[in-house]
């Protein structure tokens, strides 16, 4: 193709001058964000109030977060590092101790959630066995043994 194809869409584009910044990162690199312990708790909880409406991801983005953020916060939460922290101190590892602390805390945590959907389910079981015994089909039955014929008391 020759450049007189399209006379008129290239004479549409102009020349400003250049590009307002010769790079995207003209003023250098940006400064590496920092958060105090009672911002790494807020964050945590704004993240976990806004995952029960769905909207964890949507949080992230809004807030410029990475979810492994998130997840190493929530373990140094539940091993307790971020309590009690002032806003320069440099916020470590867990010890032995609150490692340990926080596995026995996510255990209790999953169990509790085991309990409360065995009891749910053992709820609805017991429900449907007390429906069902006192339908007139299972009282029907009772009286009939497994080949389906009628049982007769002989005293």
């Amino acid at each position: 193709m020759s450049s007189s194809t399209f006379p008129s869409a290239l004479s549409a584009v102009t020349d400003d001058g250049g590009m307002s910044s010769p790079s995207p990162r003209s003023g250098g690199p940006s400064r590496r964000r920092s958060f105090t312990p009672e911002q790494k708790l807020a964050h945590l909880a704004a993240y976990e109030q806004a995952g029960t409406e769905h909207q964890g991801g949507a949080y992230l983005r809004r807030e410029g977060l990475y979810s492994s953020l998130i997840s190493e916060r929530r373990r140094l939460r539940d091993a307790g590092v971020l309590k009690g922290k002032a806003a320069g101190e440099a916020v470590g590892r867990p010890t032995a101790e609150q490692a340990e602390i926080a596995r026995l805390h996510r255990q209790l945590v999953a169990s509790q959630q085991r309990l409360a959907t065995t009891e749910t389910a053992l709820d609805i079981r017991g429900k449907h066995t007390r429906s069902w015994s006192r339908s007139p089909i299972a009282r029907r039955m009772e009286g009939s043994d497994a080949a389906g014929t009628h049982r007769v008391d002989r005293g």
